[in-house]
């Protein structure tokens, strides 16, 4: 236990609201005195363990899946954020996450030019020509990619997944705040959400959940 809140941040560059919180996650925590915890993770794996729709949206009705396409549209228009539905949806990132794993605590401009490359370029970020320039732009060490697919790296973007099903996650964006007054995990869901894990992160434990 730190004297800091901690948010541990699952995301999988598939998902249009993890883009949309990861632009504003740093700035969130640099407001609450928090660290930040990124925690790269497949989608995928979890929508299986978890018995969900591999591609929920695909599965909701057309009038759902309209509002759920204008939403992240909004949020977009509201954060100040680039957004453009891909051409090519879903995406397997399986290759970007590994590198984001193998690149340790300098994946960060990474992982923020890879969410644009997809949620705004509309870039195939599971072509690895695409990943390795995308790498070499935000000053990855070469030796990046050999790491990314070493089964250590492997391992652990499997054991990710699994420990956010364990912990109760059921899909992406996913925040586990953990604030030094009490020491619980808080789980919230969505980037809708990062207002009450702003509030989370600086002491607030609602009364059930």
């Amino acid at each position: 236990m730190t004297n800091r809140p901690t948010l541990e941040f699952f995301f999988d560059y598939s998902s249009p609201f993890s883009y949309l919180a990861a632009t504003q996650v740093e700035a969130l925590c640099a407001r609450s005195g928090a660290t930040l915890v990124w925690r790269p993770f497949l989608l995928g794996g979890l929508f299986q363990a978890i018995g969900a729709p591999m591609v929920p949206v695909l599965e909701f009705s057309e009038p759902k899946r309209r509002h759920a396409l204008a939403d992240a549209y909004r949020w977009a228009d509201h954060w100040g954020v680039p957004f453009a539905w891909p051409s090519r949806f879903p995406m397997r990132t399986i290759l970007p996450l590994r590198v984001a794993l193998a690149a340790g605590d300098l994946h960060v401009p990474f992982t923020h030019a890879t969410f644009r490359a997809y949620w705004s370029a509309d870039r195939d970020i599971a072509d690895e020509s695409v990943v390795r320039e995308i790498a070499a732009s935000t000053g990855l060490p070469p030796e990046t990619f050999a790491k990314a697919s070493s089964p250590p790296v492997k391992d652990a973007l499997k054991k990710n997944g699994e420990e956010a099903a364990a912990r109760g996650a059921c899909g992406a964006p996913s925040f586990f705040v953990r604030h030094p007054s009490h020491g619980d995990d808080l789980y919230f869901w969505g980037q809708d959400r990062l207002g009450l894990v702003e509030k989370a992160l600086g002491g607030w434990r609602p009364r059930s959940g």
